[in-house]
C-alpha cells in the first residue's frame, strides 16, 4: 500500500509562508464548498524539478479551462522561498499547488472579481531509480463526468475508486468507460501487445500526464511503436504486458487485472522503459 505523505511544516497561503497549523481558508472558499479549483503535483529529482516547465504549462492550461485568472510566472517565483523555509532546499521532494477561486457567497454561478486561493506546499521524498514492486489493480466501471482533462480538485470519483482498489489490497482501479480501459484513479495506464504500446488518446477521458507524455517522448526514442487507442477491458487478457506511469509512480509494471496475471512483471518493454525513464531523471539521456 501507498504510504501517506507527512503533513508539511510550512505552507505558502496566498504568498505568505506560514506554519502549517496557522494557515486557515475561509469556510466560504468554492474550494471547500463546491471542490471548485485545480491542482498540480511536481517532482524535484537531484535538485531540478523534472519536466517542470509541462507541469506549469499543464496548470495554465487547467486553469484557462476553469477561467480562472492567475499569474503563474509570479507563483513560481515564490517556489524557492518556500523550499527555504521546508529545509527542503537540497533535497528531493515533492512541491504541491492547488488555486480555487476563491471566497464568495455560496452560488453555483462562478463569482465575479474575487481573488483566487493558492496553496502551496512541498514534503522530502526520494523516488525510486525504478519501482520495483509491480501493481496489483482491478477494474470498475467510470462513474465520473466527462472533463477528466481538467486536474480539478473535486475528486470524490477518483477518491472512491482508490479506496475501492485499497479495500482489495491493490495499488489502482482501472476505469472502463463504453467497454475500454482508459485511465486509473491517479495514474494512467499502458498495455503492451507483443511490441507495440497502446494508451487512450489524451481526450477529455483522461488526464493527459506528464510522465504519460515522457512515455510517448521516450518510444519515440526507443523505437517503440505506440497507437493511442484504448484496449477493451474484454481484450485484456489477449495483452501481454500493462504498466501505470505518475508523478510519484514513475513507471510501475502491473502482474495482476482482477483475475488476469501478467507472469514476470515487467515484461521486457516495460523494463526497457524503466530504464530509459530512469536515465531521463538521472540527466544521461
Amino acid at each position: 500500500m501507498p504510504k501517506s505523505p507527512a503533513v508539511p511544516s510550512k505552507v505558502s497561503l496566498n504568498g505568505a509562508i506560514l506554519d502549517a497549523s496557522e494557515a486557515t481558508v475561509p469556510v466560504f472558499d468554492r474550494g471547500f464548498l463546491f471542490g471548485d479549483g485545480i491542482y498540480e503535483v511536481i517532482a524535484r529529482i537531484n535538485g531540478r524539478f523534472f519536466y517542470e516547465e509541462l507541469h506549469w504549462d499543464r496548470l495554465k492550461d487547467c486553469l484557462r479551462k476553469i477561467d480562472i485568472a492567475l499569474d503563474v510566472e509570479s507563483l513560481r517565483a515564490e517556489v524557492p522561498a518556500l523550499l527555504e523555509a521546508s529545509g527542503l532546499e537540497e533535497r528531493d521532494c515533492l512541491l504541491y499547488i492547488q488555486v480555487t477561486r476563491g471566497v464568495a457567497p455560496r452560488q453555483h454561478s462562478f463569482p465575479k472579481g474575487i481573488s483566487p486561493t493558492v496553496l502551496m506546499y512541498a514534503w522530502a521524498k526520494t523516488l525510486p531509480r525504478i519501482p520495483e514492486a509491480p501493481a496489483h489493480t482491478l477494474t470498475r466501471e467510470d462513474f465520473r463526468w466527462s472533463r477528466c482533462d481538467i486536474k480539478t480538485t473535486s475528486l470524490l470519483g477518483n477518491v472512491m475508486a482508490n479506496e475501492t482498489a485499497m479495500q482489495n489490497d491493490c495499488y489502482e482501479t482501472l476505469f472502463v468507460r463504453n467497454g475500454v480501459i482508459t485511465e486509473a484513479s491517479h495514474c494512467n495506464v499502458f498495455f503492451v501487445v507483443g511490441d507495440t504500446v497502446y494508451t487512450y488518446p489524451a481526450d477529455r477521458y483522461i488526464l493527459n500526464g506528464i510522465t504519460r507524455l515522457v512515455v510517448l517522448e521516450l518510444c519515440e526514442q526507443l523505437g517503440i511503436t505506440v497507437i493511442e487507442q484504448g484496449i477493451p477491458a474484454a481484450e485484456i487478457p489477449q495483452t501481454h504486458e500493462a504498466f501505470l506511469t505518475g508523478t510519484s509512480t514513475q513507471i510501475t509494471a502491473i502482474d495482476r487485472i482482477d483475475a488476469h496475471r501478467y507472469g514476470a512483471a515487467p515484461g521486457p518493454v516495460t523494463r526497457r522503459l524503466q530504464e530509459a525513464f530512469a536515465r531521463r531523471k538521472e540527466g544521461t539521456s
